[in-house]
Order: C-alpha cells, then sequence, then structure tokens
C-alpha cells in the first residue's frame, strides 16, 4: 500500500535536512520542520513518488519552503540512498537519488500530467517544438550542485528540481523561455517545466532544458589554457564577449512585453542603486581589519569608494535597463564544438540568496560584464593558487581588453551609457560593487582569497575619474 507522506516524522525531518547539501540555511538554528503539501505524483506498491512542500522555520519567526520530490519502497527492497526514515513499512527517500522515481517525473512532463484539484495542483508543461522525453525514459544524476538537483533524461534533456521555493515565476524559466521563444542559440533551449499552484503560494518547481554534450566548463578550460595557451585564450574570450552583447541585445529587444521591455532608468532606481551599493561599502570599510598588511592599499578609503558612487548622477544618461543574467561568471558558461554555438550560457536563475522580486529587477546589462570581468581576475589568482601557474602580469588586462572591447562592438548602444567615459564609470562602479561584495565573502570564508578582491578594490580607486 502506497506511503501517505503526511505520516512523515517532521522530529526526524529537521534533523534530515540541515544535512543535505541543497538547504541553504546550514549556519542557523533549526526550530521546526513541517509537511506544509503532499501531491502524489505516482502510486504503486512497489514504488511511488509524491512531490512535497516543506517548511523550514527558524527561532527569529522567518521561514523558508522547501520542494522534497519523496519517493517509497517496500522496506524489505532494501533501498539505502538519501533514505529520511521508514514509516508504515516503506523506505521513504529523496526521489532525485533513485534514477526509476525522477524517470516518473520525466513521464510525467512527457504527458503534459496534473495532478489536484482547485485548491492546490501540480502541473507538467512541454514546449511543441522540442522532442519531450522517451516514454521510458533513462535517467541519471548529475554532479553535486549547491542549491538545486539535476538530472540528465535520456542523453538528450536536464532537469532542474528547485529546492528553496518562493512565490512566483522562477527567473529561469522565464529568462530561458523569452530566450529559447527568439532563437538565441547561445542557451540550452527550455523543453519543459513543471510548478505548483495552491493556497500556499504559485510556484516554479522544476525546468527542463536541453542538455549540451561536449561542453567545458568555461572555469576550467580558462585555469586550464592559463596553463598551456594563455594566447590562444584572448580571442576565445573575444568571442565570449560578442555572445554576452547579442545575449543582452535580444533580452533588450521586446518593447510590449512588460517583463522584459527595456526602461530608462528613473531618478528613483539610480537613487535606490546607489543607496544599496553605498551601504554595502559603508559596512565593509567599517569591519575592515586594520591590521591586515593585505588590506593595507584600501583601509580608510571607504570615502573615496562612495564618492566614486556618486558620480553616476553625473552621467548624463546611464542607458537602458533591462533583465540580464545576475549571477553571471565564467562558471555559468560552457564552450563548444566548432560545429554550434561557439559559447552557451547557463544558469539563469539569478543568485539564489537574492529574493525573486530581486532577481527580476532590471539592471544595467554591464552588471553582467562586470561579473565576468571579477571572475577574470579570480581565474588568473587561481591558476597561482591551485595550479601553480604563473601568469603574464599583463594577461588579465588584455583578457578585459578582448571581452570587453567586442563586447562594446556588438552591444546595442542606446543599452549603455551616453558617453564612452559614461559606461567606463558605471561599469567601474558595478565591479566595485562586486568587488566588495567578494572582500566581505572572503574575510569569512576564504582568507587566503582576500588579496584578490582586495586588489580589485585598490585598482578601482585608483583609476582616473572622467
Amino acid at each position: 500500500m502506497p506511503l501517505d507522506p503526511t505520516h512523515l516524522s517532521e522530529e526526524t525531518l529537521a534533523a534530515w535536512l540541515p544535512e543535505r547539501r541543497w538547504f541553504g540555511a546550514k549556519s542557523r538554528e533549526l526550530a521546526q520542520v513541517h509537511v506544509l503539501d503532499v501531491l502524489p505524483i505516482h502510486e504503486g506498491d512497489d514504488l511511488d513518488l509524491a512531490v512535497a512542500m516543506i517548511e523550514a522555520r527558524f527561532p527569529a519567526g522567518t521561514h523558508s519552503v522547501y520542494q522534497l520530490p519523496l519517493a517509497s519502497r517496500p522496506a524489505s527492497a532494501g533501498w539505502d540512498v538519501e533514505v529520511v526514515e521508514e514509516v508504515d513499512g516503506r523506505t521513504v527517500y529523496d526521489a532525485l537519488a533513485d534514477p526509476e522515481a525522477a524517470a516518473i517525473l520525466a513521464r510525467a512532463l512527457r504527458e503534459r500530467t496534473v495532478v489536484g484539484d482547485d485548491e492546490h495542483r501540480v502541473e507538467f508543461h512541454w514546449v511543441e517544438d522540442v522532442d519531450p522525453p522517451a516514454a521510458q525514459p533513462r535517467v541519471a544524476a548529475m554532479g553535486a550542485e549547491q542549491s538545486n538537483s539535476s538530472v540528465v533524461i535520456d542523453d538528450a534533456l536536464v532537469l532542474k528540481a528547485f529546492r528553496r521555493l518562493e512565490a512566483g515565476e522562477n527567473p529561469e524559466l522565464e529568462m530561458v523561455r523569452f530566450l529559447s521563444q527568439r532563437g538565441f542559440p547561445h542557451i540550452a533551449q527550455l523543453g519543459g517545466w513543471y510548478s505548483y499552484a495552491g493556497e500556499l503560494m504559485d510556484a516554479t518547481l522544476g525546468v527542463a532544458q536541453r542538455f549540451v554534450p561536449g561542453g567545458r566548463d568555461g572555469w576550467e578550460l580558462v585555469l586550464d589554457e592559463l596553463a598551456t595557451d594563455p594566447e590562444g585564450l584572448l580571442p576565445q574570450l573575444a568571442g565570449l564577449g560578442v555572445v554576452v552583447a547579442r545575449m543582452h541585445n535580444v533580452l533588450g529587444s521586446d518593447a510590449s512585453d512588460p517583463a522584459f521591455a527595456p526602461e530608462e532608468p528613473t531618478d528613483e532606481a539610480l537613487a535606490l542603486m546607489i543607496a544599496t551599493i553605498d551601504e554595502q561599502i559603508e559596512r565593509l570599510f567599517v569591519d575592515l581589519p586594520t591590521d591586515d598588511e593585505r588590506l593595507a592599499a584600501i583601509v580608510g578609503r571607504g570615502e573615496e569608494a562612495r564618492d566614486r558612487l556618486r558620480l553616476i548622477s553625473h552621467m548624463g544618461g546611464a542607458g537602458r535597463q533591462i533583465r540580464h543574467h545576475g549571477d553571471f561568471h565564467l562558471g555559468q558558461t560552457l564552450r563548444v564544438s566548432d560545429d554550434g554555438p561557439s559559447w552557451v550560457i547557463l544558469d539563469f536563475e539569478g543568485e539564489p540568496a537574492r529574493s525573486i522580486v530581486d532577481r527580476r529587477r532590471k539592471r544595467s546589462p554591464l552588471r553582467d560584464v562586470a561579473g565576468l570581468l571579477r571572475s577574470l581576475a579570480y581565474a588568473v589568482s587561481a591558476a597561482r593558487l591551485q595550479r601553480g601557474v604563473e601568469v603574464a602580469d599583463d594577461w588579465e588586462q588584455r583578457a578585459r581588453d578582448a571581452f570587453l572591447g567586442d563586447y562594446l562592438a556588438e552591444i546595442d548602444p542606446s543599452l549603455m551609457p551616453a558617453t564612452e567615459s559614461g559606461t567606463r564609470t558605471l561599469l567601474g562602479i558595478l565591479e566595485l560593487e562586486k568587488a566588495v561584495y567578494e572582500l566581505r565573502y572572503e574575510l569569512d570564508h576564504r582568507p587566503d582569497w582576500v588579496p584578490i578582491p582586495a586588489a580589485a578594490i585598490a585598482r578601482l580607486l585608483e583609476e582616473p575619474i572622467s
């Protein structure tokens, strides 16, 4: 007899949940865990599958909602992977650890299954121009992920299940659907998705996209070629600049879609951006250790950094704001074979720690450019720290010039500030914002990496003011 997941012990879940890689609050004390809703997807004596919504509550009164696809088998079957507990003679476990259980989700996508009723339901969707999963799909797990879980279906599709849920459509679905519908070739095309709707919330649960075979992770590619052929890497980075510019051009191309229509930044929007970055700068410099020689070049220079920020008010046009990637770095790219698109851009979810409202906010496309330029700086340092490779002193600047030069040659000028000096100013401020965030993170988590963002902040503060 299939399991009723509401019989799960919430105390057991409270012990199990923080041990999961994708649980986003490991450093916080967990007060309670509740099963908010459960919808059965498949029922069978040998294997059943349900989608559960789990609430994690914290002592301060805040809470997060997680998706937990649950499978169960008879305890006699001996299943022992990602087990939550045994209930009513059945072993209950994370369904995405089981290819046979995950295949049920794939078939639901193929069949556009809808389960539930008007009070709560899970709906599976598939687009017309992409081949669906096979009737008997083959499923394999992908490598470990920080905040979500993915499986490969039939070596042709990737299904990503979002773990932490927020109300509203996930930006990953929204962005990939927009780009897919407009034929942008440098992404993994959208195949389908599944979503939850009910009194609890309406939320995207997962997205299926084409699998990109043979792609090389952009971060690993750069580290490898810094050791073997750093000069040959420069034209590849220039090509990436073209791809990113074309992506931004598409994202800013539809004035009829309110979610994507490019906007002139209002005084209020610029004031909000300035205030947000200003607060980050102030917090960093107030807390900055004064006895760390690696920080000597920037200690006491918080007011200089804030003066730079105020230059936005005098730029005379900051360019239009559009939807953008939002968490762009080399690790969000794939270099693919020469007979296909040169680069593929991945993971449009945005920074998972930010709210969906914040991730959907339109910003200058230069924010993505700043992320990539900072990623290049990290790659140069990682080559030395992790692989013992000494990179020529001028290589990072030439890599920046290659990427940025081809980006600016390709981008729609209306998306950029009105002048070249304005573009340089805004890009420098967005790099400063990124480096400030990086330095706070490294001080708390990776002290050996502190010199990387510290050097960036010092460089940005020394750049001449246009």
